[in-house]
């Protein structure tokens, strides 16, 4: 099995439980919430796409982003 390896934006490793922020803000479809920039997101889980990441915030449960408009939290 090959392991895939996630990477942000800036090309930081990515894993479960890390915390991304946004780089942008982002328009969230099927709802009227726009995620603003800067915005510090816990607890990310890994798909099987290495362009994406499952996660929750406040506003939205079950959502998904690109990995190419995240960076990795210190």
């Amino acid at each position: 099995m090959v392991d895939i390896v996630v990477k942000d934006a800036h090309g930081n490793t990515l894993a479960d439980g890390d915390a991304v922020l946004l780089i942008k803000d982002l328009k969230v479809k099927g709802t009227s919430v726009t995620l603003k920039q800067g915005t510090k997101i816990k607890g990310i889980r890994l798909t099987d796409d290495p362009d994406e990441v499952e996660c929750r915030t406040d506003q939205v449960k079950g959502l998904v982003l690109r990995t190419e408009f995240l960076k990795k939290a210190k």
